[in-house]
């Protein structure tokens, strides 16, 4: 993989990095659940995940969609952003949800689901744009591969520093 495909690579997963990351800045306020519990009696996704993070999270990965679409003229990108954004915060959401019925309790760490779960379901959702003729961009194996291996560092790292800096009570 050459220097472009990896800057080509970033430019397409930026939107759900963003959408990821921004709840730690703008999150808190009501529940997503409503505090309401699964059949099984427990939390659906727990006080973690909030209606004001969902979405700032959509809204600022989005963004990055929109400036992408201004800056490669390409109508596409803001699709694409939305997609990325809407995904990566339902796969967070999905990893709370898997967490909670699994016993794991609120900022207990779960390998994979924690780093790399807001990834596969952002990319899910985005399949329609990524298959599609109009596609600014096309995910290889290869590509593939590096975006899970990137993912889990950034996400571990970018943690860890948030958590330093006080903006998170763990570092995962």
């Amino acid at each position: 993989m050459n220097d472009l495909d990896l800057l080509a690579l970033l430019l397409f997963i930026l939107p759900a990095y963003v959408a990821n990351a921004s709840p730690v800045l703008f999150g808190g306020g009501a529940p997503v659940d409503l505090k309401g519990k699964f059949c099984d009696r427990k939390r659906v996704f727990g006080d973690g995940k909030t209606w004001r993070g969902l979405i700032a999270g959509i809204a600022c990965g989005s963004l990055v969609g929109v400036a992408e679409t201004f800056f490669f003229s390409n109508n596409v990108f803001m699709l694409q952003g939305f997609l990325l954004s809407t995904g990566a915060l339902a796969g967070d959401l999905l990893g709370s949800f898997i967490k909670r019925r699994s016993g794991i309790k609120r900022g207990q760490p779960s390998f994979l689901l924690d780093q790399l779960m807001f990834l596969f379901i952002a990319l899910l959702f985005a399949a329609p744009v990524l298959a599609s003729e109009n596609a600014p961009f096309k995910l290889t194996p290869t590509g593939l591969l590096v975006l899970v291996v990137l993912t889990y560092f950034l996400h571990v790292s970018t943690n860890y520093f948030a958590n330093k800096a006080g903006l998170k009570k763990v570092p995962w």
